[in-house]
């Protein structure tokens, strides 16, 4: 089947592949499955975002981190005091970072061009945005975007040694960096 090439590994020089490599590898292979147990089976090529969709979903039933439903009584409760009955989900970091592994394995198969990439395309990121959103309102926890700090400006300073010196030595500028951070 198409697509069957193992991933790459970027330590292949050593001789075992990085925790990464290897959990890369392995979600490559299961969604590889995935694609030879649909129906119909799929190949790789014809692959699309809403494919990549199912899998995530397909993924659900093994989750374990309980999403509350807006009716059940724990709705918003960081800490639920009872057990309910909704369902295990994936959590969405588990998600997130499923996503980032295969499409970096994807790219490195040489899948074809970045916008060819089922895993990166627009319907995959407005999903795990939603469920970020609704795993956070389910538990109660407001989920805010990390504000981005301004790049740094350094400046440059000459200190001794600047070649004005008379001590008539090889000694190259020294410089002193001072880094302002602005918020």
């Amino acid at each position: 089947m198409e697509g069957e090439a193992t991933v790459k590994t970027a330590a292949s020089s050593s001789s075992s592949p990085s925790r990464y490599e290897s959990q890369k590898r392995r979600d490559w292979n299961t969604f590889l499955q995935y694609l030879r147990n649909h129906k119909p089976p799929l190949n790789l090529s014809r692959c699309s975002g809403a494919h990549v969709l199912e899998f995530l979903k397909y993924l659900d039933q093994f989750g374990k981190t309980k999403v509350h439903a807006v009716s059940c009584p724990f709705f918003g409760q960081p800490n639920p005091p009872a057990q309910c009955t909704c369902p295990l989900k994936q959590a969405w970091g588990s998600l997130d970072a499923l996503i980032g592994r295969l499409r970096a394995a994807f790219e490195e198969i040489g899948g074809g061009l970045p916008e060819s990439n089922p895993f990166a395309a627009k319907a995959v990121r407005i999903y795990l945005k939603e469920v970020r959103q609704t795993q956070a309102k389910a538990r109660g926890i407001p989920y805010d975007k990390k504000k981005r700090k301004r790049a740094h400006t350094a400046t440059a300073t000459p200190t001794a040694g600047d070649g004005n010196d008379d001590a008539g030595g090889s000694s190259g500028a020294a410089l002193v960096v001072a880094a302002e951070t602005r918020v």
